[in-house]
């Protein structure tokens, strides 16, 4: 069978030949008579098939036996949903080339990318537009992207759409678009998911299955290589170097781990580059047209980048890390054996990755061969161990994969033991703990002097029992708190407490140390509280002594006495730290020494200080 066979004009067949096309796949074969007809299909075809050609030349040709009325601007007429950018730029290339000697234009958006340069090129008019489901949407909502106008839309990869997360997307972008359309969905798998999609999406499709579905290329050669856990990168540079392989694409299951294989791989002189989603646009199209012009010999990716990786004489694929997805596997060795050319596919399967690997032999319902590796095999004594994939943690152990109980069970165990070690830890830490002294009987004691002791066992406990002096017994003696307000007293401590009279005269003073109310018993040349024996100034007891008295506090009532003038010399309870602050400022001013007929200094009352702000001056 040839292109002219399939009715195509004549331009688009010189643009396939001119690619060095002559005969058509399987695929295009079976998929271009039946799009020409009209009909929806549903398709199922690995990569490397020419699944692309087989729906891009017939809607060429149907869009050039209906142009575009003459002096209208170009609609969206086909829309192409691919699930990422890799495969929508590949595609849109394609189309370039097969339009060649056509009168129709086509453009690609996708995200990463800045807007203004897609959103013009849309504006000028095109007939088919390339996209992912995430731009569509945003360009849509932004109001710079018709889909009214929508003939013929094509889903492909569709099960890759619905592994990324995209199938929500999907249905957005379905619900705008005309009932009235020609739709086409290729995928290389068929899970529920899909067959319910193309359920509500297709109209009596025809159903196009060149391959056994769930199966790999035969023109694939597959081999799994058992390796140790840590000897993986090894054996990596080993197969590479050793059979001197120039175009490798090597795949990861997360992004750290494809740049740490490319950094491993370039310290050992073995040209690579990393492909995942954390790459910038520029620096991804880059990695690809080195990988594809020969300049870069190892390209590491992940499983959604290399998603449009189309190279159709890529011979190498290694699986550096097994997917826990079957799938993923198809999708993976499918980059290799493309357009009837052989490919080579080895599996690197450490210990923790043998369920993955039985699982994809039941999806592909193929047996592997093995290939072992004596000098990068399994250490001696090393076992299966769970895979931590971000917050998920993935068992590919040998054998059937545990089930949730079990895993449930293997949490709670491992969760009561490590709470037994936390407990037993605190339980073996030395305490930190002073010693405290002998709890004393409960209830009030009538004793005064065992009041005393007391009071100040709680201010002594502290100190070394080393450094404290001895009774007539042998035991240290208690000492009391010499620490009391308004400064440090060298006077024993009362034997009684201080009487009702003698403590009205002592504002803010213990109950037990009150200071006399006679200040005439004090010694003239020594009044307490004003010298020590180093003779260093003390601060005075009398509060009104004190240089710092007029301050008062922060804020509410002032702890130093105020005195109401010098009758009696009384505690004025009228009196706040606002007056102390209004009185700092009237001497500050010079009227410090200056009172008014109610004896308040400076002439304000206590009945003024609300008009007066924090620095002193009156409200306005």
């Amino acid at each position: 069978m040839t292109f002219e066979s399939l009715t195509l004009s004549a331009d688009i067949i010189a643009a396939v030949t001119e690619l060095g096309y002559t005969q058509p796949t399987p695929i295009q074969a079976q998929s271009i008579p039946l799009i020409l007809a009209g009909h929806d299909l549903l398709a199922g075809a690995q990569t490397g098939t020419g699944k692309t050609a087989a729906f891009t030349l017939p809607l060429l040709e149907r869009l050039r036996q209906a142009p575009a009325p003459a002096g209208q601007a170009r609609s969206i007429r086909a829309l192409i949903l691919t699930p990422t950018r890799e495969l929508a730029a590949q595609i849109e290339d394609n189309i370039r080339a097969y339009s060649k000697y056509l009168d129709i234009q086509s453009t690609v958006i996708f995200g990463g990318v800045g807007m203004t340069p897609q959103i013009q090129r849309i504006q000028k008019g095109v007939d088919i537009l390339v996209a992912t489901p995430g731009r569509l949407l945003d360009l849509h909502a932004q109001g710079h992207v018709d889909l009214s106008g929508v003939q013929y839309l094509v889903l492909d990869e569709a099960d890759r759409m619905l592994d990324m997360g995209f199938i929500h997307d999907v249905r957005k972008v379905l619900a705008l678009l005309p009932a009235q359309k020609q739709s086409l969905l290729f995928s290389a798998t068929f899970s529920d998911e899909i067959k319910q999609l193309a359920q509500g999406l297709l109209r009596n499709p025809q159903h196009i299955q060149v391959t056994p579905p769930n199966t790999t290329v035969q023109r694939i050669s597959q081999v799994i290589c058992p390796v140790g856990r840590q000897q993986k990168k090894a054996a990596l540079l080993h197969i590479i170097t050793s059979r001197d392989w120039s175009q490798v694409l090597v795949f990861t299951r997360t992004k750290f781990g494809a740049n740490h294989v490319a950094e491993f791989l370039n310290k050992n002189g073995v040209s690579a580059m990393a492909l995942h989603g954390n790459k910038s646009q520029s620096a991804r199209t880059q990695a690809l047209s080195r990988f594809k012009s020969g300049e870069l010999r190892v390209l590491v990716a992940t499983d959604i980048a290399a998603r449009g990786i189309d190279i159709d004489e890529l011979p190498h694929v290694v699986n550096y890390e097994i997917p826990n997805v079957p799938e993923d596997y198809v999708h993976r060795i499918g980059r290799t054996g493309r357009a009837g050319n052989e490919g080579h596919a080895v599996s690197l399967v450490c210990l923790d990755e043998e369920g993955f690997m039985m699982e994809i032999e039941r999806f592909t319902k193929q047996e592997i061969p093995v290939e072992p590796m004596p000098e990068f095999g399994p250490a001696e004594g090393e076992v299966a161990e769970p895979i931590a994939m971000g917050r998920q943690t993935l068992w590919g152990g040998a054998g059937k994969p545990p089930s949730r109980e079990v895993m449930q069970a293997a949490a709670k165990a491992a969760r009561r033991e490590m709470l037994e070690r936390i407990s037993a830890k605190k339980n073996t830490a030395p305490s930190r703990k002073k010693a405290q002294p002998a709890a004393e009987p409960s209830g009030p004691s009538q004793d005064p002097h065992a009041q005393q002791a007391q009071s100040n066992a709680d201010a002594e406990h502290s100190a070394p029992t080393s450094q404290r002096p001895l009774d007539a017994n042998g035991k240290p003696v208690k000492r009391r708190n010499r620490f009391r307000a308004g400064g440090r007293s060298n006077r024993p401590a009362r034997s009684t407490p201080a009487t009702k009279d003698e403590a009205a005269g002592a504002t803010n003073a213990p109950t037990r140390a009150r200071a006399p109310s006679n200040k005439s018993q004090r010694s003239a040349n020594k009044p307490r509280g004003t010298a020590n024996a180093s003779g260093q100034q003390r601060s005075p007891r009398d509060p009104m002594l004190r240089a710092d008295a007029h301050l008062g506090t922060q804020a509410g009532m002032s702890l130093a006495p105020a005195y109401r003038g010098d009758s009696g010399r009384q505690p004025d309870p009228m009196r706040t730290s606002v007056d102390s602050m209004a009185e700092r400022t009237r001497r500050r001013s010079g009227n410090a020494g200056n009172r008014n007929k109610s004896g308040h200094k400076g002439g304000i009352s206590p009945l003024q200080h609300s008009g007066l702000a924090i620095g002193g001056r009156r409200r306005p």
